[in-house]
């Protein structure tokens, strides 16, 4: 039948768990649209077991796991979700879940109803390394939707205890529409993407529209949530969506960005 999920919650405590694969079949797929990590899936970078922390829409409330989300998941026909623990988790773990949902309930992103025919589906960037200034696609699609979340893990590869190591946070998000050659810029900065700035100075947080939710600079570690459920992004010809390694401007370089590498997860609404 017809309808929409509400809720995920996840408990669990043996190893791996953080890497747990839940994949989500929508109106008889085989291949999922949805097929995410279970800290990934909930914004959660490097497996970092911070706790407790929460927002409407994710959030984790124990140690070593209990991640729990209010995604609005839309199916037509049917919906069927499986779970899949990481290689090196031992054998028979105990898991638990909660999933909920239900019938003829609307999504709204903006204020906007989005249409019947509208789902959610992920795209993945998995350990991606990135040169220094290069600019790189998280999401290139076609045809009508709306951006509703992104999630970036991200490690600068130098090491030389300078503050620049960290200067791949200079990269501005961009979003190419609907075939466009010239950007719409959603930021200044990444840091500033994900609502922070001076490089996460001033550690984690956790706001309804984005957080920080792992911080290393000694390991040039960063991973961090943004949604755009309140802050639209709708497209109706196509969405291409990047990140520079770092930024330039005419022939101003800020600072010394580093080869770095990137896991991204980008969430959209397409019909």
């Amino acid at each position: 039948g017809k309808g929409c999920l509400t809720h995920m919650w996840f408990g669990g405590a043996f190893n791996g768990v953080e890497r747990t694969r839940i994949r989500i079949y929508v109106d008889g797929e085989t291949k999922p649209s949805i097929d995410m990590e279970l800290y990934l899936g909930h914004g959660i970078g490097f497996g970092d077991d911070f706790a407790p922390w929460g927002t409407p829409r994710i959030g984790k409330a124990g140690a070593p796991n209990s991640v729990h989300n209010t995604y609005r998941v839309p199916f037509g026909t049917q919906i069927r979700i499986t779970g899949q623990r990481a290689p090196d988790a031992e054998d028979d773990p105990m898991f638990w879940w909660i999933i909920r949902g239900t019938e003829t309930l609307p999504v709204e992103i903006g204020g906007v109803r989005l249409p019947e025919s509208a789902r959610l589906r992920l795209y993945k960037l998995e350990n991606r390394l990135a040169q220094p200034l290069e600019e790189f696609a998280l999401c290139d699609v076609k045809g009508a939707g709306a951006l509703y979340q992104v999630t970036m893990a991200a490690k600068g590869q130098k090491k030389s205890n300078d503050w620049k190591d960290l200067s791949f946070m200079e990269a501005c998000m961009r979003a190419y529409l609907n075939g466009a050659t010239e950007p719409l810029f959603l930021s200044s900065g990444l840091e500033d993407y994900f609502l922070g700035t001076y490089y996460f100075n001033k550690g984690r947080y956790y706001t309804p529209i984005a957080g920080l939710t792992h911080f290393d600079k000694d390991r040039n570690e960063f991973s961090g949530y943004r949604f755009h459920e309140d802050d639209p992004v709708f497209f109706q010809d196509g969405l291409r969506l990047t990140c520079r390694c770092g930024e330039k401007i005419g022939e101003k370089v800020f600072h010394d960005p580093p080869p770095t590498e990137y896991t991204t997860y980008v969430w959209l609404y397409q019909w």
